[in-house]
């Protein structure tokens, strides 16, 4: 745990005590600060209780006597419209911040120069957050990985000189990091996302953009043009700074400096260089398949070139990563048939990556759908064999694929599974089971991670009667 000792002997007011809350009122505690806190779930008051924490109604409090107001990132700070108690925290005139901003400040107190990789984007942030930290590990490195990608931020040992952070931070969080400022900022690409949060997709972009603004290295894509954007006001920004870079990433392009990857390889390219050093080969490796993971995996590469790991351990540790549950990820094969997970998959965006990397595509798709649905996808169609509807989507959706892909409803995950291992297999040929839904899963599971477990317990159990 990292204590937060900057709020010694302040009171502070806490809302939100499910994920990262209680470890947040834990943190602030054993640093010294006087927390009550508060939730809308009795469960989460009684957990807090049992904790030793001081729980009172947030709404009948005294606003005026708490220095700082820490806020769940999924509680609305701005839209649709500010949660009640950013009202109550704004007409006391107290400051409203989360979890990332405590460990700044702790970081800014104890250890200002401690190594911090901040990574945000659309798609792509908990693969390469994972990536970056397991070649920091592999290269012997003292790593902590957290934020936005399951590990509460405060649960990590604090800031030292010989600890690296690495760090997925949501528009959310950054939204309440007001002093955010790593050494090494990863902006990954830009598509819109969570505009029921923002407002408006500029208001989004907006806010990845302050991850990189005050970074010492900043790695920006060139690859979209929000990123692109981005990047040419971030060099502008740092052009006089000696103490300060910016870097260009690609994917898709060579480039005359920067990052970028090239059949395969991950190429580093300085200004004036006329050739460029290997910092890691892709090919073969399965759990990096597709040109979304070349992305990933090109930050990755970069953020861990600039804190001094060499080209060999960069390769050690692509070879040896494991990859990450529900991100196309192989959870079985029956016969020439490969049954693919890409639960996490919720828009179309995250789809089209799957659906750009297999070929003879048998898709499970559809849950709660996202502004836009799947059309834009409609150029990928010609890759998918056949299409298996689930969920609140089905009807939408249906009407997307008509006249351009064979689909069926089903209704459900498991009938949907399968259905489309039988067609699959009834090919003969190589094929892909693939579930990419395209789309929140809360009309039918709690969250991505329980709809791709549930598929995965589905294709053992076809594995197992095959």
């Amino acid at each position: 745990m990292t204590p937060a000792t900057t709020f010694s002997g302040k009171s502070v007011a806490l809302f939100g005590l499910g994920g990262s809350g209680l470890v947040t009122a834990k943190a602030l505690n054993a640093g010294g600060a006087n927390v009550t806190v508060w939730d809308d779930a009795e469960s989460s008051r009684e957990k807090a209780r049992a904790a030793g924490l001081h729980v009172e109604d947030l709404a009948l409090a005294d606003w005026r006597g708490f220095s700082s107001f820490i806020l769940s990132p999924g509680v609305p700070l701005t839209h649709p419209k500010p949660h009640w108690s950013v009202d109550k925290a704004k007409a006391a005139g107290v400051e409203i911040i989360g979890d990332i901003e405590i460990f700044c400040r702790e970081r800014a107190a104890l250890a200002p120069d401690a190594p911090f990789i901040a990574i945000t984007g659309t798609n792509g942030k908990s693969t390469t957050t994972a990536l970056t930290a397991h070649i920091l590990k592999s290269a012997g490195r003292d790593t902590q990985m957290g934020g936005n990608i399951g590990v509460a931020i405060l649960a990590l040992d604090p800031p030292a000189p010989n600890r690296v952070h690495v760090i997925e931070i949501s528009t959310f969080q950054i939204d309440l990091t007001p002093s955010l400022k790593p050494g090494i900022g990863v902006l990954l690409n830009l598509t819109p996302d969570h505009i029921d949060r923002h407002g408006t997709f500029e208001n989004y972009a907006a806010l990845k953009e302050r991850l990189i603004a005050n970074a010492d290295i900043a790695f920006v894509s060139v690859d979209d043009e929000a990123c692109y954007e981005i990047g040419k006001r971030n060099n502008a920004r740092t052009l006089n700074d000696p103490e300060r870079a910016n870097c260009p990433v690609s994917a898709i392009h060579a480039l005359d400096w920067g990052i970028y990857v090239e059949d395969n390889l991950i190429l580093s390219r300085r200004p004036g260089e006329d050739s460029a050093q290997v910092l890691g080969n892709l090919a073969g490796i399965a759990t990096l398949r597709g040109a979304h993971n070349a992305q990933n995996a090109a930050f990755a590469a970069a953020a861990c070139d600039a804190l001094g790991i060499t080209p060999d351990e960069i390769q050690r540790g692509l070879e040896t990563f494991p990859g990450l549950a529900h991100r196309m990820e192989q959870v079985g094969r029956i016969g020439k048939v490969l049954f693919i997970n890409d639960s996490k998959a919720t828009n179309a965006d995250a789809a089209e990556k799957a659906l750009l990397t297999f070929d003879h595509i048998h898709w499970i798709l559809g849950g709660k759908s996202k502004e836009g649905g799947i059309e834009p996808l409609k150029s990928l169609f010609s890759k998918v064999s056949k299409a298996y509807l689930i969920g609140a989507s089905t009807e939408d959706f249906a009407k997307s694929l008509d006249g351009h892909v064979p689909y069926e409803r089903c209704g459900t995950l498991d009938v949907a599974t399968r259905r489309a291992a039988q067609d699959a297999a009834e090919t003969g040929a190589p094929a892909v089971v693939l579930l990419s839904p395209a789309c929140a899963s809360y009309d039918q599971f709690a969250n991505f991670e329980v709809r791709g477990e549930a598929f995965r317990t589905l294709v053992k159990s076809l594995e197992a009667s095959a």
